[in-house]
């Protein structure tokens, strides 16, 4: 799943250490969601909305809605 974490995190000038800290989580999780290889749970996806502001749908990028978006 493709996500606007990294875009999110560096536009308000905050690194991936900070961001972990604030949501309890390691910094190799936040490295894993933005790079794709992990996928937040539904508890972690909502306090990654709620930090940010956005919706969940904002920040994440279903693959199938993006490929039907394309078309």
């Amino acid at each position: 799943m493709q996500n606007k974490i990294e875009e999110l995190r560096k536009r308000i000038g905050l690194n991936q250490e900070k961001l972990a800290k604030a949501l309890k989580v390691s910094r190799q999780t936040i490295s894993s969601i933005e790079t794709g290889k992990y996928n937040p749970s539904l508890e972690l996806a909502f306090a990654i909305s709620d930090y940010f502001g956005k919706s969940i749908e904002e920040i994440f990028i279903h693959e199938r809605r993006a490929k039907n978006e394309k078309k």
